[in-house]
């Protein structure tokens, strides 16, 4: 039986991940879970699968959780805030940590989790975005493991031999990341000009929260996954592509030096990359019905407009600068999105605010957590300071 801290359980990975869960009892259990501030869904979570450890991120909400368990009959530890949550995933506690906390806010605690040795499942890409060389010290320091639960490097995953070999030694030529082309594929910057936040989150396949939405509308969601793939696999930032597939069956593809290309197909459902990622290198059963390719028709591919799309291509310049740019465009994409769902920034400025802090902020070498932090804080003012110059 393995013990799985669940942290971000009350998002869609979390929802995903508890759904797979309770398909196999006999080798699963949720001993923790964790939210930011949603006391209600995460009381009625423990509810259901009776962990351990309830940890809620806002520390004013730890009496209300208290007490709606309480009142609930399920008897767990309380805690919270950043520290408890950290402890909780260097713990015994849990044998499998799923890092699906959104944000730069994920970090420490999927840090701790590599420390400690445990299997960890990243689904909270910022974290490798913003620390990949500090998460890969960690891994190598604690002899856990990384199994990625993106759907995309999870894809490329099952298409190399043994997960993550060194790529020139395995002959592979290139990783090629998909992407669905989220809700406004084929529209012009002009048709772009007006869009509203839920039309950003009206997302064509997934099913995901609204930020996240919003940088899939963006592309800035296959830009992270670029310097992602970076981080996991070793490879190069010219060895990786992305290619548009509306359909969002073939998750990535694997090209060989020899001309043979592998791909990962499936339909497009998360509880497939953390089914594979929990019991790895066993399989097990999901709950996603069967992919049937007679009845899905053609299959369409095509390459990203960079133009109008301009976040992929920032996500590009980032990796090549290296150092802590990665970061950088992490944290000022955040304020810029935050800044677009309440409504105070159009949707093509996005793009333009992060761009602006790049080149505010170039590029320096990533020493440590503490500096990583503090770059992370000055690319967010940067970026406040931009959104408050008038127009």
């Amino acid at each position: 039986m393995k013990k799985v801290a669940v942290l971000g359980a009350t998002g869609s990975i979390g929802a995903s991940t508890l759904d797979v869960i309770a398909r196999h009892p006999d080798r699963f259990r949720a001993s923790i879970l964790s939210a930011h501030s949603n006391v209600a869904a995460l009381a009625e979570l423990c509810e259901r699968f009776r962990p351990d450890l309830a940890v809620i991120a806002d520390s004013t909400l730890e009496g209300e959780l208290a007490r709606r368990l309480a009142a609930a009959g399920v008897r767990c530890t309380v805690a919270s805030g950043h520290h408890a949550l950290t402890a909780a995933t260097a713990g015994t506690s849990c044998d499998i940590v799923v890092a699906a906390i959104v944000g730069a806010a994920g970090l420490d605690s999927t840090l701790a989790a590599a420390r400690a040795g445990k299997r960890l499942l990243l689904a909270n890409k910022e974290s490798i975005v913003l620390g990949g060389p500090l998460l890969l010290e960690a891994l190598r320091a604690g002899g856990g493991e990384l199994i990625p639960v993106d759907s995309e490097h999870n894809a490329i995953f099952q298409c190399l031999p043994g997960g993550r070999p060194d790529l020139a030694k395995s002959g592979v030529r290139r990783l090629v990341l998909t992407a669905s082309g989220g809700p406004f594929r084929g529209r012009s910057r002009a048709e772009l000009a007006a869009v509203t936040p839920d039309q950003a989150c009206k997302h064509p396949k997934w099913s995901m929260g609204r930020k996240i939405s919003v940088d899939s509308a963006t592309l800035m969601n296959k830009g992270l996954e670029v310097i992602e793939a970076h981080h996991l696999f070793g490879a190069p930032p010219d060895a990786i592509d992305v290619l548009v597939h509306p359909q969002s069956l073939v998750h990535s593809l694997v090209e060989y030096v020899d001309g043979s290309v592998l791909a990962q197909l499936g339909n497009p459902d998360m509880r497939t990359a953390i089914a594979h990622a929990l019991a790895w290198p066993e399989r097990i059963e999901a709950g996603v019905p069967r992919l049937d390719l007679a009845d899905g028709g053609a299959l369409q591919f095509e390459a990203p407009d960079l133009d109008t799309f301009r976040c992929l291509a920032l996500a590009f310049q980032a990796l090549r600068a290296g150092g802590d740019a990665p970061a950088i465009l992490n944290a000022a994409n955040e304020v810029a999105v935050e800044a677009f769902l309440a409504g105070t920034l159009p949707f093509l400025a996005i793009a333009e605010v992060v761009e602006a802090v790049l080149t505010e902020l170039p590029a320096q070498a990533v020493v440590d957590v503490e500096s990583l932090v503090a770059r992370d804080g000055e690319a967010r003012a940067a970026a406040r300071r931009l959104l408050r110059r008038p127009c």
